[in-house]
């Protein structure tokens, strides 16, 4: 009997092997977890085995209760017809800080050493393991064969350079499948290959090939070998190996890993980062140690480069490039793309199909005369010189409601600095935006600041405005003063109260004589209400956006403007006013700011010649539209942060379509979950004839019926459209929503594409579920979000 090779060895235990199997099969919704099974037929097999993949959802690995970890999971029945693991990839691990095990602190105490430390290479991970027929089995992490949708497979490309290999060794995929079977192991490599698939890093044919950096025991618990025992095997079978830098203690490992930061680079090649493998005990005193790694991702000069790649095929695509860091090289990085591009219209196809990205990026390096950490520094080291030394020529443009301080917090400004300011208002006559123009650039003669006072609320008026400035000055930056309306409702309600306390000490609105008519005027401006989005146009023609809170105070909006302005232009505003000197300029503004032209607005009868009488002036009360649906609207606010943090570091695969939505300008402007479309009232008379009295009887000015909490449960999407699934927090079981799925709608591609359209998607979501087969995508909020929306209906147009 051959005896077992001197490596770590644990046999398979057929009974937990079938009970890890049974685990993962279980689809009960109580569990918190649903494993997506796949299954291949392995074409080379002479027995015709079959493979079943295993994977989880991304989110389902920082959960305390699943079957297994592994990202990479592949099991098949034996000639006995018992469960058995062929393929086992690592234990999901987790950047320094992303989850609690990978805090610095906890590392110190829970982990011991020897640390290994290897260069987290950038490709596509290969499995490979031997079957019971001696066939051997090449993987991706949850595929393996051809596929007909994506041309050669990243596990067809593994296998050809596993047979490149043994060709140069005069070995076979029989002697490897052998040897991998008699180890009950895994061989883990990355395919690093340029001329298969570009990624950020660079890997010329020179370096191309199938770097091992893993062998793990097919066992559920994780196990695998130390990285001495991995490059021997590499060495055994033509592997390329990874560069291994050994510490003993965590303290000089963290002092490695910080200093190596600091550059990005690690012997002279930029790096993505460094995996890192020891052995860790959630509590060293009473648990064994085991088998655990952790990584330490490098910020730059990766995410640079991975920014130059987004930016490069938004040119090709005819987007405007987005960017926020690195702002002066990469303009000077888009600069030379551009020429490049118009040289040679092959490079933009071949670039979008990952072919020559590293090449583009690198032609500019070495125009530029610098390395990869160097360009990622450029910013520190020269400086961004233009904002520090900017003293003049500045328009302050509000993007603001009625209501929201914008006025007081100009007059403010000018009490504090002596700034110029032009209040829309008094602009009377044709052509008024010309005027405002004309009037910005008369001020600018004679003010090192302008602030055009007008509120902005709508896309189109922003536009106007930069438009008009930049013609007539082309050296002026434009600054938004942007009253952000987080949560719409309190901001109705905060506006309504200040307008209304104001009383006539208004230039178009008289609160106090015309209280109906004046809020009727403020509904209509929230309801044209379009947010700033600096990454957009036309707003990315702001050289700065300063964000306010439009249902916050003016003395703290005041502050919050002074201070980003001191910031970003220390010349205009070298030292920041005391809090009293604030003070005192808002309560200046307050009370002694009066509106110089008084505008009245007329009914619109009242111009009608013979409309004279008392009965004729007085216009009748219009009639009440029907209930269209009952919803129950959501902060916009916390449903973007939701939707940003859901697509945070996520590969640009899935976050695509929601980038889409937002260059397209298609997220929807507000949101609300329908509880009921009078579209269903046949379905549900009773339900729908209790709502229509409940809106009927309301005599709640905004609309408001009552609150309902909304827990955010995951994002669902395809190629077009994308929802939030969510659920009613309602203890009295007051609201009812009638669809099968409760849902948020966040944007359809395009307008042939109906929001309703969501209730299809999620039907299909439940039944086939979400991965690449599908088409449909998901991202789970872990943990749960839970808002506080107003329910209202919402009347027919």
């Amino acid at each position: 009997m051959e005896s077992k090779p001197k490596v770590p060895y644990v046999d398979q235990d057929p009974q937990e092997v079938r009970s890890l199997v049974a685990g993962l099969n279980n689809k009960s919704a109580k569990k918190g977890y649903k494993a997506k099974k796949t299954s291949f037929k392995i074409q080379d097999s002479p027995d015709g085995i079959v493979v079943d993949s295993w994977r989880f959802q991304e989110w389902d690995y920082k959960k305390r209760d699943l079957p297994v970890y592994a990202r990479g999971l592949f099991t098949t029945k034996d000639r006995r017809g018992q469960d058995e693991i062929c393929i086992r990839g690592y234990d999901k691990f987790f950047n320094i800080g992303e989850v609690n095990e990978t805090r610095w602190q906890k590392i110190e105490k829970n982990t011991q050493g020897p640390y290994e430390l290897t260069l987290k290479e950038n490709g596509c991970i290969i499995f490979i393991g031997g079957l019971e027929d001696d066939t051997l089995l090449v993987c991706s992490k949850h595929s393996t064969g051809p596929r007909e949708d994506i041309g050669m497979s990243h596990s067809v490309a593994g296998e050809k350079w596993v047979d490149r290999q043994l060709n140069a060794i005069g070995k076979t995929r029989a002697d490897l499948s052998r040897e991998l079977r008699k180890r009950n192991a895994t061989a883990v490599a990355e395919l690093c290959d340029d001329e298969f698939e570009e990624h950020i890093l660079a890997y010329g044919p020179e370096k191309a090939g199938l770097y091992l950096h893993g062998i793990n025991l097919n066992v559920p618990t994780f196990a695998t070998y130390p990285s001495n025992l991995v490059q021997e095997f590499a060495d055994e079978w033509g592997f390329r190996k990874i560069a291994v830098q050994m510490f003993e203690d965590v303290a000089t490992t963290r002092e490695f890993l910080e200093k190596v930061a600091e550059s990005g680079a690690h012997e002279g090649q930029d790096v993505e980062g460094f995996v890192i493998r020891c052995r860790m005990s959630p509590s060293p005193t009473v648990t064994p140690y085991s088998d655990w790694f952790f990584k330490y991702k490098f910020e730059e000069p990766y995410l640079m480069y991975r920014q130059w790649r987004e930016c490069t095929k938004a040119l090709i695509a005819g987007r405007p490039p987005k960017y926020k860091k690195h702002t002066k090289i990469t303009e000077e990085y888009l600069l030379y793309a551009r020429k490049r591009l118009a040289q040679d219209p092959t490079l933009g196809k071949l670039y979008n199909q990952n072919h020559g990205i590293i090449q583009l990026r690198d032609d500019f390096l070495a125009f530029k005369q610098l390395k990869g950490s160097e360009a990622a520094n450029w910013e520190a080291q020269m400086g961004d010189d233009t904002s520090a030394l900017v003293d003049n020529d500045v328009v302050i443009v509000p993007i603001a409601t009625i209501g929201c301080g914008k006025t007081t917090v100009a007059v403010a400004l000018t009490h504090l600095f002596g700034w110029g300011h032009v209040q829309n208002d008094n602009i009377t006559g044709k052509n008024r935006p010309k005027q405002m123009t004309q009037a910005i650039m008369d001020q600018l003669e004679y003010h090192p600041v302008v602030i055009s006072d007008r509120n902005n609320s709508e896309r189109r008026e922003r536009e106007q405005i930069i438009k008009d400035v930049k013609m007539a000055h082309t050296n002026a930056r434009l600054v938004a003063m942007n009253f952000a309306h987080h949560d719409l409702d309190e901001v109705r309600r905060v506006t309504r109260e200040r307008v209304l306390e104001r009383g006539d000490n208004h230039q178009t609105i008289q609160a106090a004589s015309e209280k109906a008519k004046v809020i009727g005027i403020m509904e209509n401006f929230i309801q044209r209400y379009q947010p700033c989005d600096p990454e957009s146009l036309p707003d990315m023609g702001f050289d700065y956006v300063v964000d306010l809170d439009g249902a916050k105070d003016s003395r703290a909006n005041l502050e919050t403007m002074v201070q980003e302005l001191h910031k970003k232009y220390p010349r205009l505003i070298p030292e920041v006013p005391s809090p009293e000197v604030m003070d005192d300029a808002i309560e200046s503004a307050l009370n002694n700011y009066k509106p110089n032209l008084r505008h009245k607005i007329p009914d619109r009868k009242d111009n009608k010649k013979g409309n004279t009488s008392q009965a004729q002036q007085q216009p009748k009360a219009p009639k009440k539209k029907p209930l269209e649906y009952m919803s129950v609207s959501v902060p916009n606010k916390d449903i973007s942060s939701a939707l940003e943090a859901a697509f945070k570091g996520v590969d640009v695969e899935t976050s695509k379509f929601y980038k889409q939505l937002q260059l397209t300008r298609r997220v929807q402007p507000q949101f609300h979950v329908t509880l009921m479309h009078k579209a269903s009232s046949k379905q549900h008379p009773e339900l729908w004839a209790t709502y229509v009295k409940m809106d009927s009887e309301n005599t709640n000015p905004d609309g408001k019926l009552g609150e309902c909490e909304i827990e955010l449960e995951r994002v669902v999407f395809d190629s077009r459209i994308m929802a939030i699934v969510v659920r009613l927090v309602d203890p009295d079981d007051r609201w009812k929503c009638v669809n099968d799925i409760a849902h948020i709608t966040i944007g359809t591609r395009d307008d042939s594409i109906k929001p309703k359209e969501s209730n299809d998607l999620l039907a299909k979501w439940l039944k086939e579920g979400a991965d690449g087969e599908t088409g449909i995508g998901e991202r789970v909020f872990d943990p749960k979000i839970v808002l506080k929306g107003v329910v209202k209906g919402v009347l027919s147009r």
